[in-house]
């Protein structure tokens, strides 16, 4: 019997920043890998990283914006890639910014939008992708989120 491989090398990471009384999130438009898709911001977890402390990075990285308070979502984004056979789960993050710090996006991508849940539902490319900002929006903008899902990165990066 053949196994398909389960693949967990990545995290997915929604940024929202508050605007008056509700939240917006942001998204890039891809340049290379989905070239042309809007898209949560993403990427590897490097060797000696944990998954959260990847997100952080991530998100400095392709926005230069740094996150106030990060949450574990408590939900994965998966899905499968035909030219590999295999099952892709990344964890996901919420990252809370600044409402008024500025965006400098990275090579990977060409433009950045911040936009309501329901712009950015009808923007990303992929059911999983939908899924996983309906779900940021109820636990994570329509309530307050779960204490037990915040990340305390100052106190786990004494560097910071």
């Amino acid at each position: 019997m053949a196994e398909i491989p389960i693949r967990s090398f990545a995290v997915s990471v929604v940024a929202l920043r508050k605007r008056l009384s509700a939240y917006e999130v942001l998204l890039l438009r891809r340049t290379r890998t989905l070239e042309g898709e809007w898209c949560q911001i993403a990427g590897a977890i490097e060797a000696g990283e944990t998954a959260w402390q990847a997100a952080i990075r991530e998100l400095a990285e392709e926005t230069a914006l740094v996150c106030k308070d990060l949450y574990s979502a408590d939900i994965c984004e998966q899905f499968y890639e035909a030219d590999r056979d295999a099952v892709s789960i990344l964890p996901v993050f919420v990252a809370y910014v600044d409402e008024s710090a500025e965006v400098i996006i990275n090579h990977e991508h060409s433009e950045f939008c911040w936009v309501s849940f329901n712009d950015a539902i009808e923007m990303v490319p992929f059911a999983g992708q939908r899924h996983v900002l309906q779900h940021v929006e109820r636990e994570f903008a329509s309530r307050s989120p779960n204490h037990h899902l915040r990340i305390e990165v100052d106190k786990a990066n004494p560097d910071r």
